[in-house]
């Protein structure tokens, strides 16, 4: 039984980290909205024993170079 839980653990961190790899760890929605704004900053997220303790985003995450562009 124990050998089994450590399977599945291990399987599971092994999906972790390929999520983070493929940079997959926010909802469709979330990185849909990100999309959408062109956010180009930094966001944070605060993770401990699996609850989110803390999130957050740096300021001025807008380009307007696609605009300078147009003018």
């Amino acid at each position: 039984m124990e050998q089994e839980s450590i399977a599945s653990s291990d399987t599971t961190f092994s999906e972790f980290r390929h999520k983070v790899q493929e940079s997959e760890l926010l909802a469709p929605a979330v990185s849909n909205l990100l999309r959408r704004l062109h956010f180009s900053g930094r966001l944070s997220v605060v993770v401990q024993n699996g609850t989110v303790l803390k999130s957050g985003y740096e300021e001025g995450y807008f380009t307007r170079r696609s605009e300078r562009r147009l003018t």
